[in-house]
């Protein structure tokens, strides 16, 4: 906010980052941000409506965004309800009017400050999953990836764009992702088998946020 005035967000869902949402919707933190100028958007998101259990959008706002005094017109979900490739197309479309309009430095990507990203036991983050086609995406910011391991379609950020961030932080908690966070950080680099392997920042800083039970593996190896 003290460089450009405003700070921009990509959550991630699942369940690690649930305490750290309800963490910063306490008095404590939410005192701290400025919430007015921060604009929230989303990594990835399941198919299904708003209101539905699984949402990523409804976990974030449950947890947060109903707890702190962000503008509703700052946040900005992934439509969802439309089809898979319909919602990719309207929020690419999003991300270009918003970034188009603030990016003072011109950029063929929009470039978020902060990118909130997760790991699935299988190496997956955001909707990027082990042999899915967005992986290989090279010039769409948002995909329709449809993943064979859960027979259902997700819409994801794409790998350009989230190497395109200021900074990207992981969180990753667990003693079952240990070996899995082990083959990521210290094993050959397949991205197709371990997706998470592909976020590799170009300017941008890459943090491990991880717990004693993920790290088990690093430790005792």
């Amino acid at each position: 906010m003290s460089e450009h005035g405003q700070f921009t967000v990509a959550l991630s869902g699942g369940s690690t980052p649930r305490t750290l949402y309800s963490l910063l919707a306490t008095r404590q933190f939410a005192a701290q941000v400025d919430w007015p100028h921060v604009y929230v958007f989303w990594g990835d998101e399941r198919c299904v409506p708003p209101d539905h259990l699984e949402s990523n959008y409804r976990m974030a706002r449950e947890t947060l965004l109903d707890h702190v005094p962000i503008p509703p017109f700052n946040i900005h979900r992934i439509p969802c309800e439309q089809e898979p490739e319909q919602a990719a197309l309207t929020y690419e479309r999003t991300l270009s009017t918003f970034f188009g309009n603030v990016q003072k430095e011109k950029s063929p990507l929009p470039c978020f400050d902060l990118v909130l990203l997760g790991m699935g036991d299988d190496g997956h983050t955001a909707s990027l999953f082990p042999g899915s086609a967005a992986l290989d995406e090279p010039t769409r910011w948002v995909a329709a990836n449809y993943v064979d391991k859960i027979g259902a379609w997700r819409v994801t950020l794409t790998p350009p764009v989230l190497n395109a961030a200021a900074h990207v932080t992981f969180l990753v908690s667990g003693a079952g992702k240990a070996e899995r966070l082990r083959e990521v950080l210290t094993g050959p680099y397949q991205p197709d088998v371990l997706p998470a392997q592909i976020i590799r920042p170009t300017r941008g800083r890459l943090v491990w946020l991880v717990d004693a039970a993920a790290v088990a593996a690093q430790t005792s190896a």
